[in-house]
C-alpha cells in the first residue's frame, strides 16, 4: 500500500471508522489551497507530472493505480477526468463509466463487473462511479434486501484489500457539492443548448432524495475508508479547486510509489544501428 497526500490536504482524508457528517463540510471552503492563479499554475504542473510518472509506471509494469470518482449528479466526475488526466498518455489510462447493471451483470455477484474493469499492471484506471453505487443507489432505492446491502460494506473492504495486496494502489474521491450548486449546474444544462444532451430528467428524481443520498454517502465513507483504500472528501463547488486537489493527491501518490523504468539486461553500446 502506497498512499500520499500533500500536507495541506491531509484534512480531506477520512480516517478509518470516522463518523462523517457531510453537512458540516463546506463544499466551497478551499482557502487552504491559496491564491487561485497560483493554484491553477500548480494544477498545470501536476498534470504534466502525472503524465511523466504514468510513463514510468507503464514502463515498470509491476503496479497499478486505481482512482475512484464518486459524487452526486453534476458533481464533476467527467470534468475531473478531463481536467486531470487529458494530458496523460492514452496507452496507460483506462476509463470505466459504470451505468445501470446489464442482465449479464445481474447474473453475477455485484463485484463481478467491477473486478473485470480494474487496471492492469502498469496502468492507471479511472472509475466514473464504481462498486459504491451498490451501497448508494442500492440503499436509497431499495434495490436489494437490507441484509444484502449491509454485507456489501465488508465485501467491498475485502475486495479492495485484495487488490492492494496484488499491487494496485487505490485512491477514492468523493466530489462533495452543495444542493444549491447542483441546482445551478442542472439549470445550466437546460439553458445552454450545447449542454442539453447532458440533462437527464431522472436526475431531478434523485435530487428529491438528496438527504437520503447524503446519508448513504456518509455510511459508505465511514465504513469503507481504510488504511489500504482511503476516501478523500473533495470540496467540489469550485471546479478549478476540485481538479487541483485531485491532481495534487494523484501526483503525490505516484511520486511516493516512485515507479522506475526497467533495467535492461544489455547495454546500448552492445548494438550498432546500420
Amino acid at each position: 500500500m502506497t498512499h500520499s497526500c500533500p500536507k495541506h490536504m491531509k484534512h480531506l482524508v477520512v480516517s478509518p471508522d470516522d463518523e462523517v457528517a457531510l453537512e458540516s463540510i463546506d463544499p466551497r471552503q478551499v482557502d487552504f489551497l491559496g491564491d487561485e492563479a497560483k493554484v491553477r499554475a500548480r494544477l498545470a504542473e501536476d498534470v504534466d507530472a502525472i503524465d511523466r510518472l504514468q510513463d514510468r509506471l507503464y514502463g515498470e509494469g509491476k503496479r497499478a493505480l486505481l482512482v475512484v470518482l464518486q459524487g452526486t449528479d453534476t458533481s464533476g466526475k467527467d470534468g475531473t477526468i478531463r481536467g486531470v488526466f487529458n494530458a496523460t498518455g492514452p496507452l496507460g489510462v483506462t476509463v470505466t463509466a459504470f451505468k445501470r447493471p446489464s442482465e449479464e451483470d445481474l447474473a453475477h455477484d455485484f463485484l463481478w463487473r467491477v473486478h473485470m474493469a480494474t487496471p492492469r499492471r502498469g496502468t492507471i484506471g479511472l472509475f466514473n462511479r464504481s462498486h459504491y453505487e451498490d451501497v448508494l443507489v442500492g440503499r436509497v432505492r431499495n434495490l436489494a434486501p437490507k441484509d444484502v446491502i449491509e454485507a456489501r460494506y465488508d465485501q467491498i473492504n475485502a475486495f479492495e484489500r485484495m487488490l492492494t495486496q496484488n499491487g494496485t494502489v487505490i485512491l477514492k474521491f468523493m466530489l462533495h457539492i452543495s444542493k444549491e450548486e447542483q441546482a445551478e449546474r442542472l439549470q445550466e444544462r437546460l439553458d445552454d443548448p450545447t449542454k442539453n444532451w447532458k440533462f437527464n430528467a431522472g436526475d431531478l428524481e434523485d435530487r428529491k432524495l438528496w438527504g437520503a443520498y447524503q446519508k448513504a454517502y456518509e455510511t459508505a465513507l465511514s465504513r469503507c475508508s481504510t488504511a489500504h483504500a482511503p476516501w478523500h472528501i473533495v470540496p467540489a463547488d469550485r471546479k478549478w479547486a476540485r481538479n487541483a486537489i485531485v491532481a495534487a493527491i494523484v501526483r503525490d501518490t505516484l511520486e511516493t510509489m516512485d515507479p522506475s523504468y526497467p533495467k535492461m539486461p544489455w547495454k546500448p553500446s552492445d548494438f550498432k544501428i546500420v
